[in-house]
């Protein structure tokens, strides 16, 4: 099954969970990963560049590419956290081809199709993957972000914003000193 079947967005999200009986639940095991309680001065985003659905598996290639970067380089200096979360459930009706699928088959009789996977869906410009780093560690983030927009189906763009640091941080941080 190619992921370009599932890529368009075309009518509104299927999302009846107590209707879709034994779809797979989102691969994705972790939403957020690193430290969450340092601070940070950079956040990187990965940002999508066209409207379209996500399968799940896709979003977890993108999160493990991303964090195998940043944990190699970075050890534990770091904050990701991927965005979407896959509610969309994917329904297929399966087809056999070949001799004597005709007997097998009924065509497009009680054709709702069984769930074969969840998608997100991502707007433009809607961030799937966010970073948070030192201003040290921005060029790593920013190759991670590229290694894991390339397991994703659509062109992503990587923005770099600064942080505004909370004045009683700052204030805490001169005084012990």
């Amino acid at each position: 099954m190619q992921a370009r079947n599932f890529r368009h967005v075309k009518n509104r999200p299927y999302t009846r969970k107590e209707y879709a009986r034994g779809f797979p639940p989102p691969k994705i095991v972790k939403f957020t990963m690193g430290d969450t309680k340092a601070a940070f001065d950079c956040e990187l985003q990965l940002l999508s560049t066209k409207r379209v659905q996500v399968r799940h598996c896709a979003l977890e290639a993108a999160r493990v590419a991303t964090n195998r970067v940043l944990m190699e380089k970075l050890v534990n200096d770091y904050l990701l956290v991927v965005q979407p979360y896959p509610h969309i459930i994917l329904r297929e009706n399966k087809m056999i081809f070949g001799a004597h699928a005709d007997r097998l088959q009924q065509g497009m009789r009680r054709s709702f199709g069984t769930p074969v996977g969840t998608a997100a869906k991502v707007e433009v410009g809607q961030p799937i993957i966010t970073v948070r780093v030192k201003s040290a560690a921005v060029e790593t983030a920013k190759m991670a972000l590229k290694r894991g927009s390339a397991k994703l189906p659509i062109h992503c763009n990587v923005v770099e914003t600064k942080l505004v640091v909370a004045p009683e941080e700052v204030s805490s941080d001169s005084s012990e000193d």
